[in-house]
């Protein structure tokens, strides 16, 4: 199987501005994005977070290397504040290699599933506390 290096796309929003809620949605994101995709750490190459200006507690990326994510390249900033952008969110860009074969599943979890709904699973849904259920 050939692999290529792919860009995926996910955010979460976060229960509040303490370092516990930030690290464990980064957590779960990573996670998702990991299981969704088939990837192992060694798969990806980095991780670039934004946090919206209202959380400012914890970087995101100490939720990412409790998901096994250590050796991974990570970069955390703040997203650019714009009136009305929805509050308490964590987005990531991951850059993987991924079987050529296999689509790229962008995850949106929580309230970020508003961000791009094309994109996120049905309500309710995250791959990781489900069990890893097959969705859309």
């Amino acid at each position: 199987m050939s692999r290529r290096l792919r860009a995926i796309r996910g955010a979460i929003q976060v229960e509040g501005n303490t370092a516990r809620a930030i690290e464990e949605g980064a957590r779960r994101l990573a996670e998702n994005i990991a299981r969704e995709n088939g990837l192992t750490p060694d798969d990806v190459v980095s991780a670039f977070f934004t946090a919206t200006p209202d959380l400012d507690a914890q970087f995101p990326a100490a939720g990412a290397r409790q998901a096994g994510w250590s050796g991974v390249a990570l970069l955390c900033a703040q997203e650019m504040a714009v009136p009305g952008a929805l509050p308490r969110c964590v987005r990531v860009l991951v850059h993987a290699y991924v079987d050529e074969e296999r689509p790229v599943r962008h995850v949106y979890l929580e309230g970020a599933r508003v961000l791009r709904p094309d994109w996120a699973r049905p309500d309710g849904y995250d791959a990781v506390s489900d069990g890893g259920q097959e969705g859309l």
